[in-house]
């Protein structure tokens, strides 16, 4: 087995770069300082005014529902197609970007539903959804 003749040196830590970036830290949040008071400084009184919220409010997607027997609610009120179409229409001369949730029946005709669809398409609405329920895994 080979002695060891020689001392090893000891690990140094160099800390060179940690300082350099601490430095530019204090560079940087000394200049962000300067400019924040530079703004103070400006002789101007901006106009105040209260929060109010958004000037128009974003509508809630409106909810068709389709029922097994052909019936169809808007927002829980019973419509025909042609009644949805026009109501869709004027909600949507409104807010330009309305959106609706279409929840039809799992047990009835799918024709009913791209009725649906159509009528929306025909009143202009483009954000549409179809709402479905998602079944657990099976292992």
């Amino acid at each position: 087995m080979p002695l060891k003749t020689h001392l090893d040196e000891q690990p140094t830590l160099n800390l060179t770069p940690m300082i350099d970036i601490v430095f530019l830290l204090i560079i940087f949040f000394m200049v962000g300082t300067k400019f924040t008071e530079l703004e103070r400084k400006i002789e101007l009184r901006v106009p105040e005014v209260a929060d109010r919220g958004a000037l128009t409010a974003a509508p809630q997607r409106r909810v068709v529902n389709v029922y097994r027997d052909g019936a169809v609610t808007l927002d829980k009120t019973p419509v025909t197609l042609d009644e949805l179409t026009g109501r869709l229409a004027a909600a949507r001369g409104q807010y330009s970007d309305l959106g609706v949730l279409i929840r039809g029946d799992a047990q009835g005709e799918f024709q009913l539903v791209a009725s649906v669809l159509n009528a929306c398409k025909q009143a202009g609405i483009r954000d549409m959804g179809i709402s479905v329920r998602l079944t657990p895994p099976k292992n």
